[in-house]
Protein backbone atom coordinates (compact mmCIF):
# COMPACT_ATOMS: atom_id res chain seq x y z
CA UNK A 1 0.00 0.00 0.00
CA UNK A 2 1.30 3.53 -1.42
CA UNK A 3 1.57 4.99 2.77
CA UNK A 4 4.43 7.60 0.84
CA UNK A 5 3.87 11.23 2.54
CA UNK A 6 0.40 9.81 4.39
CA UNK A 7 1.35 11.36 7.50
CA UNK A 8 1.34 14.89 5.60
CA UNK A 9 -2.23 14.73 4.43
CA UNK A 10 -4.13 11.84 5.45
CA UNK A 11 -2.94 11.09 8.86
CA UNK A 12 -6.41 11.45 10.19
CA UNK A 13 -7.86 8.52 7.54
CA UNK A 14 -7.92 4.86 9.34
CA UNK A 15 -5.30 3.06 7.25
CA UNK A 16 -7.08 -0.95 7.86
CA UNK A 17 -10.54 0.21 6.72
CA UNK A 18 -11.27 -2.07 3.79
CA UNK A 19 -12.76 1.14 1.49
CA UNK A 20 -9.38 3.69 2.31
CA UNK A 21 -7.36 0.64 1.50
CA UNK A 22 -8.99 0.51 -2.11
CA UNK A 23 -8.63 3.92 -2.54
CA UNK A 24 -4.80 3.89 -1.61
CA UNK A 25 -4.43 0.71 -3.96
CA UNK A 26 -6.31 3.16 -6.77
CA UNK A 27 -3.15 5.48 -6.13
CA UNK A 28 -0.48 2.89 -5.74
CA UNK A 29 1.14 4.60 -8.74
CA UNK A 30 1.59 7.78 -7.32
CA UNK A 31 4.13 9.43 -5.82
CA UNK A 32 1.40 10.26 -2.78
CA UNK A 33 -2.28 9.21 -2.16
CA UNK A 34 -4.09 12.90 -2.44
CA UNK A 35 -6.49 14.10 0.14
CA UNK A 36 -8.89 12.25 0.99
CA UNK A 37 -11.34 15.07 3.16
CA UNK A 38 -13.48 12.63 5.84
CA UNK A 39 -16.76 14.57 4.73
CA UNK A 40 -16.10 12.41 1.31
CA UNK A 41 -18.37 9.91 0.80
CA UNK A 42 -15.99 6.88 0.26
CA UNK A 43 -17.83 3.96 -1.21
CA UNK A 44 -19.84 6.30 -3.44
CA UNK A 45 -16.44 8.00 -5.45
CA UNK A 46 -15.21 4.19 -6.01
CA UNK A 47 -18.05 3.34 -7.45
CA UNK A 48 -18.12 6.26 -9.70
CA UNK A 49 -14.32 5.96 -10.35
CA UNK A 50 -15.20 2.79 -11.61
CA UNK A 51 -17.86 3.16 -14.44
CA UNK A 52 -15.82 5.94 -14.82
CA UNK A 53 -17.67 9.33 -14.02
CA UNK A 54 -14.74 10.35 -11.69
CA UNK A 55 -11.13 10.24 -12.31
CA UNK A 56 -8.18 9.70 -10.03
CA UNK A 57 -6.11 12.91 -9.51
CA UNK A 58 -3.41 13.29 -12.22
CA UNK A 59 -0.48 11.59 -11.14
CA UNK A 60 1.90 14.87 -11.93
CA UNK A 61 -0.51 16.72 -9.32
CA UNK A 62 0.73 14.50 -6.22
CA UNK A 63 4.71 15.31 -7.05
CA UNK A 64 6.14 17.62 -4.59
CA UNK A 65 8.88 20.55 -6.14
CA UNK A 66 12.43 20.71 -3.99
CA UNK A 67 10.14 23.19 -2.30
CA UNK A 68 7.63 20.31 -0.37
CA UNK A 69 5.05 21.86 -1.79
CA UNK A 70 2.60 20.29 -4.34
CA UNK A 71 1.04 21.96 -7.55
CA UNK A 72 -2.05 22.87 -5.88
CA UNK A 73 -0.42 24.98 -2.97
CA UNK A 74 0.82 27.27 -6.60
CA UNK A 75 -2.75 27.07 -7.46
CA UNK A 76 -3.45 28.31 -4.17
CA UNK A 77 -0.90 31.29 -4.46
CA UNK A 78 -2.25 32.11 -8.05
CA UNK A 79 -5.88 32.32 -6.39
CA UNK A 80 -4.28 35.27 -3.78
CA UNK A 81 -2.41 36.78 -6.18
CA UNK A 82 -6.00 38.17 -7.92
CA UNK A 83 -6.47 39.98 -4.27
CA UNK A 84 -10.18 38.51 -3.88
CA UNK A 85 -9.15 35.44 -2.01
CA UNK A 86 -10.20 35.66 1.73
CA UNK A 87 -10.79 33.94 5.22
CA UNK A 88 -14.43 33.51 4.00
CA UNK A 89 -13.36 31.72 0.43
CA UNK A 90 -14.74 28.94 -0.21
CA UNK A 91 -12.43 26.36 -1.54
CA UNK A 92 -13.57 24.86 -4.79
CA UNK A 93 -13.85 21.08 -5.12
CA UNK A 94 -11.20 20.88 -7.34
CA UNK A 95 -8.65 21.25 -4.66
CA UNK A 96 -9.36 18.23 -3.46
CA UNK A 97 -10.67 16.14 -6.25
CA UNK A 98 -8.26 17.38 -9.03
CA UNK A 99 -5.31 18.18 -7.23
CA UNK A 100 -5.56 16.56 -4.02
CA UNK A 101 -5.18 18.66 -1.14
CA UNK A 102 -6.63 20.00 1.59
CA UNK A 103 -7.53 23.92 1.17
CA UNK A 104 -7.38 25.06 4.19
CA UNK A 105 -4.06 23.12 5.69
CA UNK A 106 -2.44 24.13 1.97
CA UNK A 107 -3.34 27.75 3.15
CA UNK A 108 -1.28 27.45 6.45
CA UNK A 109 1.57 25.66 4.64
CA UNK A 110 2.01 28.22 2.41
CA UNK A 111 1.99 31.02 5.13
CA UNK A 112 4.34 28.56 7.27
CA UNK A 113 6.69 28.74 3.95
CA UNK A 114 6.40 32.49 3.61
CA UNK A 115 4.83 32.43 0.38
CA UNK A 116 1.60 34.66 1.70
CA UNK A 117 0.97 36.55 4.70
CA UNK A 118 -2.41 37.18 6.29
CA UNK A 119 -3.79 40.69 6.01
CA UNK A 120 -4.51 43.23 9.65
CA UNK A 121 -8.16 43.95 9.95
CA UNK A 122 -7.27 47.17 8.35
CA UNK A 123 -5.90 46.08 5.31
CA UNK A 124 -8.93 44.23 4.97
CA UNK A 125 -11.65 46.58 5.01
CA UNK A 126 -11.83 46.51 1.17
CA UNK A 127 -13.67 43.12 1.43
CA UNK A 128 -16.29 45.22 3.52
CA UNK A 129 -18.98 46.42 1.72
CA UNK A 130 -20.84 50.22 2.56
CA UNK A 131 -23.07 49.08 4.59
CA UNK A 132 -20.73 47.47 7.00
CA UNK A 133 -18.49 50.04 7.02
CA UNK A 134 -20.86 52.27 8.50
CA UNK A 135 -22.05 50.02 10.79
CA UNK A 136 -18.93 49.80 12.18
CA UNK A 137 -17.93 53.68 12.38
CA UNK A 138 -21.43 53.85 13.75
CA UNK A 139 -20.35 51.50 16.59
CA UNK A 140 -17.45 53.63 17.42
CA UNK A 141 -19.46 57.01 17.31
CA UNK A 142 -17.77 57.99 14.16
CA UNK A 143 -19.84 61.44 12.46
CA UNK A 144 -20.33 62.56 8.85
CA UNK A 145 -19.98 59.18 6.98
CA UNK A 146 -23.53 58.89 5.88
CA UNK A 147 -23.05 60.22 2.14
CA UNK A 148 -19.77 58.92 1.76
CA UNK A 149 -18.78 55.77 -0.54
CA UNK A 150 -17.10 53.08 0.28
CA UNK A 151 -13.06 54.16 -0.95
CA UNK A 152 -14.08 57.50 1.43
CA UNK A 153 -15.56 55.20 4.45
CA UNK A 154 -12.72 53.25 4.57
CA UNK A 155 -9.96 55.77 4.70
CA UNK A 156 -12.17 57.19 7.44
CA UNK A 157 -12.22 53.64 9.57
CA UNK A 158 -8.35 53.93 9.09
CA UNK A 159 -7.87 57.10 9.72
CA UNK A 160 -10.40 57.65 12.63
CA UNK A 161 -9.79 53.89 14.26
CA UNK A 162 -7.52 51.87 15.73
CA UNK A 163 -5.97 48.24 14.62
CA UNK A 164 -7.61 47.11 17.76
CA UNK A 165 -10.93 48.53 17.17
CA UNK A 166 -11.17 47.26 13.42
CA UNK A 167 -9.87 43.57 14.65
CA UNK A 168 -12.77 43.28 16.89
CA UNK A 169 -15.42 44.25 14.44
CA UNK A 170 -13.94 42.77 11.07
CA UNK A 171 -14.10 39.14 10.98
CA UNK A 172 -13.12 38.51 7.27
CA UNK A 173 -9.33 38.98 6.38
CA UNK A 174 -7.73 39.48 3.02
CA UNK A 175 -4.24 37.46 1.92
CA UNK A 176 -1.25 38.87 -0.10
CA UNK A 177 1.10 37.09 -1.77
CA UNK A 178 4.72 37.74 -1.23
CA UNK A 179 7.86 38.09 -3.04
CA UNK A 180 9.16 34.78 -2.26
CA UNK A 181 5.60 33.37 -3.31
CA UNK A 182 5.68 35.46 -6.81
CA UNK A 183 9.18 33.70 -7.14
CA UNK A 184 8.17 30.17 -6.65
CA UNK A 185 4.79 31.06 -9.07
CA UNK A 186 7.25 31.93 -11.53
CA UNK A 187 9.57 29.05 -11.33
CA UNK A 188 6.85 26.49 -12.12
CA UNK A 189 4.71 28.11 -14.47
CA UNK A 190 3.11 25.07 -16.08
CA UNK A 191 1.10 24.71 -13.25
CA UNK A 192 -0.91 27.94 -13.41
CA UNK A 193 -0.26 27.08 -17.67
CA UNK A 194 -2.29 23.93 -17.39
CA UNK A 195 -5.28 25.27 -15.21
CA UNK A 196 -8.16 26.20 -16.93
CA UNK A 197 -8.97 29.42 -16.38
CA UNK A 198 -11.79 32.39 -15.27
CA UNK A 199 -12.15 35.79 -13.91
CA UNK A 200 -11.76 35.92 -10.10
Amino acid sequence: MNTNNVEKQNSHLDLHDKTVREIFELYKEHAEVPYISDKRDKESWLNAVHIGSEQLVPKRNMIRFEEDILPGHLILLWRIQFGTFTSESVYPKYFEYNYGINGPQALAEVMEKGYAVELSAADSLDHLNAASLKAILKHYGVAGYSKMKKPELMALAKQELSEEQLDSQVAVRGYRITPAGEAVLAKHPEVVDRHPKKNY
